[in-house]
């Protein structure tokens, strides 16, 4: 059975629900208001690829391959990243939602996620050396047994992490999120 290959092609507002997406490899393209929305991308690689204003939310990514691929205002609830392929697995998030999504046990060295809402994702086990969370909203994420060496903190909010229980050396955090590291010690601080 011969895999569809798709170089540098434009797909807009498709439903790949109703029309399931080509099993194969998607290079350089750009999928702008589709809706994919518990579609099963189930093996299918997409490499140096644009999502838009897409809504991936409970999609089946077992085996996925994500190569250097952004994803812009995008709504991907409840994606366990951690099933994808994780070879050269390489993602950034712009203004996207990714509420109860995982990302366990994955190599997310120098990740950039911008103006993300990431209330409950499982980022446990993962290595975020090196990560930037601008501007994002971390409410009940969990970082247990995570490498955040050199990671950026200084604009995100609503996060709680365990400085005994991770890596941190050189992250960096703002004062205003200092709660956030100390609040299993019960303490009262004070402005």
């Amino acid at each position: 059975m011969t895999k569809a290959y798709h170089h540098n092609e434009r797909f807009e507002k498709i439903d790949f629900v109703a029309k399931p997406m080509e099993k194969g490899e998607y290079e350089q393209c750009t999928f702008v208001d589709c809706l994919m929305e518990k579609a099963d991308l189930s093996g299918i690689i997409f490499s140096e690829c644009e999502f838009i204003q897409c809504n991936m939310s409970l999609a089946k990514i077992s085996q996925t391959a994500f190569r250097e691929t952004q994803f812009k205002t995008c709504k991907l609830l409840g994606l366990p990243f951690e099933n994808c392929n994780s070879f050269l697995f390489s993602v950034g998030f712009n203004h996207c939602f990714l509420n109860v999504s995982s990302f366990y046990k994955l190599q997310l060295k120098k990740i950039k996620f911008n103006n993300c809402s990431l209330h409950e994702v499982d980022f446990t086990e993962a290595d975020l050396t090196q990560a930037v969370f601008t501007e994002c909203d971390l409410l009940g994420a969990t970082f247990d047994r995570c490498n955040l060496e050199k990671a950026d903190f200084s604009s995100a909010f609503n996060y709680r992490i365990n400085p005994e229980e991770n890596r941190m050396k050189k992250a960096k955090f703002s004062q205003q999120g200092l709660t956030g590291l100390l609040e299993k010690y019960d303490l009262t601080i004070v402005p």
